[in-house]
């Protein structure tokens, strides 16, 4: 019997609090499977299942507060090879050949397989939210999704359909046809505070979507056939309109904790480099043109990988100081500082970070950004990081002079890519350069280490076909 726990999903993570299972007793699982939804102080993040079994006990109940290491649910080990034994059945087969009638008589008295509703789809939280915003019972949803579970899409649809004007035969085709019309939530929050009517409306988003512009640009409905208006007040619990304030709250005080001691306990030292991007950003305009759009690389990418790789050639940046020493990382596990949209800010890391290409990483940075502000990041994704980058260009900051999170002993930055002059071989012209900056731990290293970081991230991004 081995025990399923409440794992680690940040640095400054004590205890989580537990949302959801989304398995139930005796459901086989294997490694990496989603099986709980846990709330840390920074989001809520989907657990992956560490081995292979079945799943004997749940523990943990909605709302439990559980310490780092607490035991959550108790899994029966994958069972032996030896278990699939009974494969001999094929030899016995032809033995009840003589009395075919029975096998008629045998399938009707065979009791019939549980009902569906005996053991009900998990639904995300993320779903579950949604649901209550579009006024749906998640009973009433037929999913789609693996083992029947309802999705997003699901959602969407049954609220089309529940829309649509009711099917008569004098109705034609084409308004008939709103059921599987698709619009945007937004669009569909907007319509209904205008009054507008949405299956009157020629949609011009992508696969003849109903988007927020198409709504505006449509003549107000009368009010009889307007949408029905969502639920009354009333019918809404009064915290619906607070957990996001709370939650963000809760997030800024966990980053306020965790950059207080950062401030108290480490002494930063910070470098500061300008490096010349023209040869980089001129091989990855060659290489955009040979990939799929949805592949094309961004700047970030490179500068990315240069961090990675030079975190490697410099082991003494990448680590944690535990107990008044520093014990250096196996490998290089680049943190991502994400700022979310609802405010606060987000860690997430992505594993082995030196030993992806540019194109991988940028299918690594796509994902992650995507997942972490869909509000679907797996514990995995939380490990805690080697080392960490700051990026942010895309605001126009030239600089970033970062705080180290703890217990991590380096932080990277990088500013906005701009032109501005610059001397090469003694001509002066104007170049793409961006500022690469470090802030490192005294305690584990001192500015000389720092400054060959720099270097090797320079060197790096002039030859950016060795990466």
């Amino acid at each position: 019997m081995g025990d399923f726990v409440m794992p680690s999903l940040g640095a400054d993570m004590v205890e989580g609090t537990f949302l959801e299972w989304l398995v139930s007793p005796g459901d086989r699982v294997k490694r990496g499977d989603v099986i709980a939804v846990v709330e840390t102080p920074k989001s809520a993040v989907e657990v992956e299942c560490f081995e292979d079994g079945t799943v004997a006990e749940l523990l943990a109940h909605e709302g439990d507060v559980v310490p780092v290491g607490g035991v959550l649910a108790r899994l029966e080990p994958a069972a032996a090879p030896a278990a699939a034994a009974p494969r001999p059945a094929p030899a016995a087969a032809p033995a009840p050949e003589p009395a075919p009638a029975s096998a008629l008589e045998t399938a009707a008295a065979r009791p019939a397989p549980a009902p569906a509703a005996a053991h009900q789809p998990p639904v995300s939280p993320v779903v579950r939210h949604r649901a209550h915003e579009l006024g749906i019972d998640l009973a009433t949803v037929t999913g789609t999704g693996r083992h029947g579970a309802v999705t997003r899409a699901d959602l969407e649809h049954a609220a089309s359909a529940r829309s649509a004007p009711v099917r008569t035969p004098g109705v034609p085709a084409q308004a008939r046809t709103t059921a599987r019309q698709r619009i945007s939530p937004y669009a569909r929050r907007l319509a209904a505070e205008l009054g507008t009517e949405l299956h009157g409306i020629q949609g011009t988003g992508a696969g003849g979507a109903v988007t927020a512009a198409d709504v505006r640009s449509a003549p107000a409905g009368p009010g009889p056939s307007a949408p029905p208006a969502p639920p009354p007040p009333a019918a809404r619990p009064a915290a619906a309109a607070t957990p996001r304030r709370a939650d963000a709250d809760t997030m800024r005080q966990s980053i306020a904790a965790l950059m207080t001691v950062s401030n108290r306990e480490i002494p930063h030292y910070y470098l500061t480099a300008t490096v010349d991007l023209t040869a980089a950003l001129e091989w990855m305009r060659a290489r955009n043109r040979e990939l799929p759009v949805e592949q094309r690389l961004v700047p970030s990418a490179l500068l990315l990988v240069a961090a990675a790789r030079s975190a490697r050639e410099l082991p003494e940046l990448n680590g944690h100081w535990v107990d008044d020493a520093f014990r250096p990382s196996a490998t290089v596990d680049l943190g991502l500082i994400l700022s979310l949209r609802r405010g606060g800010l987000l860690v997430p890391a992505i594993p082995r970070a030196d030993t992806l290409s540019v194109v991988e990483m940028m299918a690594a940075m796509r994902e992650l950004t995507t997942r972490a502000r869909a509000g679907r990041l797996r514990g995995s994704d939380l490990a805690s990081p080697s080392i960490t980058v700051s990026n942010l260009g895309d605001q126009g900051v030239e600089s970033v002079l970062g705080v180290i999170y703890p217990p991590q002993v380096a932080l990277v930055g990088f500013g906005a890519v701009s032109e501005r002059p610059w001397a090469v071989d003694g001509l002066l012209g104007v170049r793409p350069l961006v500022t690469a900056t470090l802030s490192g731990d005294h305690r584990a290293t001192d500015g000389a280490v720092g400054a060959r970081f720099l270097k090797h991230l320079d060197r790096l991004l002039q030859r950016p076909e060795e990466l």
